[in-house]
């Protein structure tokens, strides 16, 4: 059987997220209806979580957000992963200072 779950557009939803989504026929009909773009930014935000426990409010926020016609999510930069553009301006001072956090305390 095909997997008909609308993803996004650099990002696929992972399972937990697709379960929440599917839990409730009104959320999963206005996910179908967020476009492609929208899908994406709330599973990258999603997935970007580095706790379980901040990954699991991240998807019980999307659920909400979604319930209450928000389109994309609250305070996120915007998917990184993207191809199809380059990073916005402020997407590049945060994986610059993300680089430089690194560089200076390093990667572990």
């Amino acid at each position: 059987m095909a997997d008909d779950f609308p993803d996004g557009v650099a990002h696929r939803a992972p399972e937990d997220l697709r379960s929440a989504v599917r839990a409730d026929p009104g959320v999963m009909a206005r996910w179908a209806a967020l476009t492609p773009l929208g899908r994406n930014e709330f599973i990258c935000w999603i997935e970007d979580a580095k706790q379980p426990a901040t990954r699991r409010r991240r998807i019980d926020r999307t659920i909400a957000e979604v319930t209450d016609g928000k389109k994309r999510p609250c305070c996120w930069a915007g998917c990184i992963h993207r191809t199809d553009k380059a990073p916005g301006q402020w997407q590049q001072a945060v994986l610059i200072d993300g680089a430089a956090k690194k560089a200076t305390h390093g990667a572990g």
